[in-house]
């Protein structure tokens, strides 16, 4: 049996909770985020605006010097306080996100993520998963987190969010 990473990141932010919803689920925001670039989505325009309930989106890029691709599917969806994407397709075995909202008043909302993850591979995948994949995920997580809170909290919002 494949060992089974998770990770837990969690930020708060001085922000609607709508609006770090929406940010999360922006595509332009992920692709900043991932350097990784949306190839086709279920339908043919979502490659661009924000994902929503039962819509998958393939990415292909660059990570760790390896030619990447990751299919995900937006699988739960409960705005704005949850949703999860899981790959359907890519190299881990298996692959989960789970993004959580919560509204703590005074305008401050916590986010916090759990990701899940299986490598292929067996021992030696789990020695990768380890020493090099599990802490640049980590990474990637720490600094998505620091772009959502610089974003929601500055009017660099509008930028990606439509103006109320």
């Amino acid at each position: 049996m494949a060992r089974e990473f998770i990770l837990h990141e969690e930020i708060l932010i001085r922000a609607p909770i709508a609006r770090c919803f929406q940010l999360s689920t922006n595509i332009a925001i992920v692709k900043r985020e991932l350097r990784m670039t949306p190839i086709r989505g279920h339908t043919a325009d979502l490659t661009t605006g924000r994902v929503s309930g039962g819509d998958t989106i393939r990415w292909e890029g660059w990570q760790l010097g390896l030619p990447q691709h990751h299919e995900s599917l937006i699988e739960a969806f409960t705005p704005p306080t949850f949703f999860r994407d899981r790959m359907i397709s890519g190299r881990f075995r298996t692959f989960s996100h789970d993004h959580a909202f919560t509204a703590l008043g005074n305008g401050t909302v916590r986010l916090r993520d759990e990701l899940r993850f299986t490598m292929p591979l067996g021992f030696l995948g789990s020695l990768i998963g380890s020493w090099i994949v599990a802490p640049h995920i980590q990474n990637i997580m720490h600094s998505r987190f620091h772009l959502l809170k610089q974003l929601a909290e500055t009017e660099e919002w509008k930028q990606y969010l439509p103006v109320p």
